[in-house]
């Protein structure tokens, strides 16, 4: 399955080749490295010889941005019911995950759909789309991230989203000794969605890696689940874990306790010059 983030007015991805997408962000050219890109196209599109920022990967790692004409900052709007502060950080990123749109809307329309008090879990919540898609559809939330900058960035994301007075507990912390404080609370969601990376290292030190550390905690996170549960997503970055992996651990876990199914596939972005959709990482979406 793929499910395509093509309601975007302000981001798009202009063109892709030999490594590098060409992206529209608001009024803002940038040229970034992807590694789904593994085509090469005649660069026809005229924003490849004026762009106001590319990213250039370092040989030995990492990388830095070249012919830099950006603002400290900007905003881009999603719809009707988002905006976000832009900005270009280290490692090519911009705070934003376009492609995360399809499940920001299945997030919203599930919500708002449930017509009773639901209460959302966002792990591993980064600067807080799901988060505020959630909020947005009506849902208590719950934004758990171990960057403190993170969750900073995300609640200046909600202000600038008109949704600062929503129900949002925006907490730092590592989500594993999260999910342990929470099960011993008793404390029940409706909703759960996690983007766990491949591999990091929590405040105090602990080592998660996706092959060893994601399936435990993924047992643990299903008792915070509630008695009447909407959905859990699990979107996944991680190079080579295929779409199908991510559902038959969703399956296992919660199809197990609730029943349901897992529809699993890639996130993608309509890529203007060419019509082709870029694939953007996999994700799993579990409802009962």
């Amino acid at each position: 399955m793929l499910w395509i983030s093509d309601q975007w007015k302000d981001y798009e991805v202009l063109d892709a080749s030999e490594g590098e997408r060409l992206e529209r962000w608001g009024k803002y050219i940038l040229v970034r490295p992807d590694p789904q890109v593994i085509w090469a196209t005649p660069h026809d599109a005229p924003q490849w010889k004026k762009y106001d920022a590319r990213y250039i990967r370092s040989n030995t790692g990492g990388g830095h941005w070249s012919d830099h004409h950006l603002p400290e900052r900007w905003q881009i709007s999603y719809r009707d019911y988002l905006t976000f502060n832009v900005k270009p950080m280290n490692f090519k990123h911009t705070g934003v995950f376009p492609e995360q749109a399809a499940n920001w809307d299945f997030i919203r329309e599930k919500v708002a759909s449930a017509h009773r008090q639901v209460r959302v879990l966002n792990l591993f919540a980064y600067s807080g789309g799901a988060t505020l898609a959630a909020a947005a559809g009506g849902a208590e939330v719950y934004h758990v991230d171990a960057a403190k900058n993170m969750v900073a960035w995300a609640k200046e994301n909600a202000i600038a989203s008109g949704l600062a007075d929503k129900p949002i507990h925006w907490i730092v912390d590592d989500c594993g000794k999260f999910i342990q404080r929470e099960i011993r609370r008793g404390r029940r969601y409706d909703g759960i969605i996690m983007d766990p990376p491949s591999y990091g290292r929590g405040p105090s030190g602990e080592i998660w890696k996706m092959e060893t550390s994601f399936y435990p905690f993924l047992q643990e996170t299903a008792k915070v689940l509630s008695d009447n549960p909407l959905f859990v997503i699990i979107n996944s970055y991680t190079t080579g874990l295929a779409p199908s992996a991510v559902a038959y651990a969703s399956d296992v876990v919660f199809g197990s306790l609730y029943g349901g199914k897992t529809q699993a596939g890639e996130l993608g972005l309509p890529v203007r010059q060419s019509g082709l959709v870029l694939p953007c990482g996999a994700t799993g979406r579990w409802t009962p």
